[in-house]
C-alpha cells in the first residue's frame, strides 16, 4: 500500500508565527495535516522560511518512520517581531508523534497526533504548548485529496479548539495545487493557496501565500524525503 508522506512542522512554530492555529503543517505548503505517515524506514529533513507581516523567521525539520503507520518528528525554529520595540526575537523547539492506523490509497484515511512544543521570546519566560488531533483524508481516484483536522491545544494562558480544511489536486506528474481555510476559537478563519513542484525524487519545493484576521501570510521551503 502507498503511504503518503506528510510534511509537519512543531505545533510551537504555528503559534510563533501565527501563521495558522492548527499546530502543524502538512506537506508543504500547507497548514492543514494529512493523515498519512513515512513509510517504516522512511525519513525526511524540511527547511522553511515564514512571514506574518512583520514576524518572519525560518525553521528546519527532520522526520522518521521507525514502525508501519508511525512517523516522528523535531524541529526548531527562530523569528523576529519587527513591530514589537525592540524587536522581539523567538525560538521554538519541537516535537511530534503522528499514529495513522487506517491508511489507503483511495478513500478514508484517519488516524490521531499529538504534539509538544515549547518557545521562548527574547526577555520573558519560555512557554509550553501541548495539542491533540484528529485526521481524516480522502482521496480520490482521480487524484484529489481532501483533508480535514479538528483538535485542542492546551498551553499556559488559554486553551483552544481549532479546525482545517484543505484541497490538494495534482495539476500534472510534478505539480500540486493547494488550497485550504483553517482557524481557532475566538478567531476568524484563514486562507491560503499554493503550490508544490517535485525537482527530483524525493525532493520538493513549495510556496503559498495567505490571508486572514486582518494579516498576510506566506511561506517558501524544500523538503527531501529518502
Amino acid at each position: 500500500m502507498s503511504q503518503r508522506k506528510s510534511g509537519l512542522r512543531p505545533i510551537v512554530l504555528a503559534s510563533l508565527f501565527a501563521l495558522c492555529s492548527p499546530p502543524a503543517l502538512a506537506e508543504r505548503p500547507m497548514a492543514v495535516d494529512d493523515a498519512g505517515t513515512l513509510e517504516r524506514g522512511g525519513a525526511k529533513l524540511e527547511f522553511g522560511w515564514s512571514r506574518d507581516d512583520a514576524v518572519r523567521g525560518y525553521e528546519g525539520a527532520a522526520g522518521f518512520g521507525p514502525i508501519d503507520n508511525v512517523e516522528v518528528e523535531v524541529g526548531y525554529g527562530r523569528a523576529k517581531d519587527r513591530d514589537a520595540d525592540p524587536d522581539a526575537k523567538i525560538r521554538a523547539v519541537g516535537a511530534a508523534v503522528k499514529w495513522v492506523p487506517l491508511q489507503s490509497e483511495s478513500g478514508l484515511s484517519a488516524g490521531l497526533k499529538y504534539e509538544y512544543g515549547r518557545e521562548r521570546v527574547s526577555g520573558e519566560d519560555s512557554s509550553r504548548v501541548d495539542a491533540l488531533s484528529g485526521l481524516a483524508t480522502w482521496a480520490f481516484e482521480q487524484g484529489p485529496r481532501v483533508h480535514v483536522n479538528l483538535g485542542r491545544e492546551w498551553a499556559r494562558d488559554e486553551d483552544l479548539d481549532f479546525w482545517g480544511i484543505g484541497l490538494d489536486v495534482p495539476l500534472g506528474e510534478q505539480l500540486d495545487f493547494v488550497v485550504e481555510t483553517f482557524g481557532a476559537e475566538h478567531s476568524g478563519p484563514d486562507r491560503q493557496v499554493g503550490l508544490r513542484y517535485t525537482i527530483a525524487e524525493g525532493v520538493k519545493i513549495s510556496g503559498a501565500v495567505g490571508r486572514g484576521n486582518d494579516r498576510n501570510v506566506a511561506n517558501v521551503g524544500v523538503a527531501w524525503e529518502f
